[in-house]
């Protein structure tokens, strides 16, 4: 027996490919979005999966601001600011959200399933998220994914 063939390969910054991918987030319920999302930003759809280094893709995600809840959360989740002083804790209703900062929630649900270090700090800059149809990353030429 050949001794490579046991070796372990361990991925990095260098042996790794990063691809591009656009997301349609219209019409998603956004807890299952946000976890799909979240494997493709960390890498786990990869063969090569490394649990340590960035192996994940690019995500840009489009019509945020159509994202879906299911029940009557739209009306009833609340979402948490707090500025620090004594009485500045405010509460915000997800329907409100969506149309002060579309986009918060998407980023919101996907940031809470990424790693909370370094590493997922480094992970979530590889989101771009856009309310419209339209993002500036033509350039990368990304390849739409559909769930």
């Amino acid at each position: 027996m050949d001794a490579l063939s046991y070796k372990t390969i361990s991925a990095n910054k260098a042996s790794t490919t990063k691809n591009w991918h656009v997301i349609d987030a219209e019409g998603q319920t956004l807890g299952r979005f946000a976890s799909k999302v979240a494997n493709i930003l960390r890498g786990k759809h990869k063969p090569s999966f490394t649990p340590h280094a960035d192996c994940g893709d690019y995500v840009i995600i489009i019509n945020a601001d159509k994202i879906r809840f299911t029940g009557n959360k739209m009306n009833e989740k609340e979402y948490k600011f707090f500025s620090g002083y004594p009485g500045g804790l405010r509460r915000e209703v997800a329907k409100d959200i969506l149309v002060r900062r579309p986009t918060y929630i998407v980023e919101h649900g996907i940031k809470g399933m990424l790693p909370k270090t370094k590493l997922g700090a480094e992970l979530f800059r590889n989101l771009h998220v856009y309310a419209g149809a339209e993002h500036p990353h033509a350039a990368q030429q990304p390849k739409e994914l559909k769930f």
